[in-house]
């Protein structure tokens, strides 16, 4: 099992943002959360906690799922005052997310529908330039509502 042993530092310069690599395996998903409550909850923004919490295992359960990458890039960050982002990052650019219907007896295969419910917004980014991206960032936004 792979656990968080480092701390997490915020960046120094502009919006804040954590960001740390980890195996591409289920046990991911609980450093995940951690990782988006401890930045949350630095940032004041408990109240997001749970959400974001969902989010985050979700999108490392489609990453394992759904690519051979042996490795992911779990992102926390705030992109403006008004949002907060999180994200995984793998190195499968032509495997995209796709928010489709699964059938009512399916076991599994719901989670970006549950994402989609949760978050305010959602989407992926191809990661590197040109016409042979080397990755995509996989992404939700949870918007910061009222004085925190």
């Amino acid at each position: 099992m792979t656990s968080l042993s480092t701390s997490v530092q915020a960046a120094p310069t502009g919006h804040p943002a954590y960001s740390q690599t980890f195996p591409c395996e289920p046990s991911t998903a609980e450093i995940g959360r951690k990782l988006v409550r401890d930045a949350l909850g630095v940032w004041h923004l408990d109240n997001l906690a749970d959400r974001a919490a969902l989010i985050i295992s979700e999108l490392i359960a489609n990453a394992v799922r759904h690519t051979s990458c042996h490795s992911i890039r779990l992102m926390v960050g705030r992109p403006s005052a008004e949002r907060i982002r999180v994200g995984v990052v793998d190195r499968a650019p032509s495997r995209l997310p796709v928010l489709g219907p699964p059938d009512d007896d399916d076991e599994s295969g719901r989670g970006l529908f549950l994402i989609d419910a949760v978050a305010d917004r959602w989407g992926y980014d191809l990661r590197g330039s040109g016409r042979r991206p080397w990755g995509k960032e996989v992404w939700a936004e949870l918007l910061i509502e009222g004085d925190e």
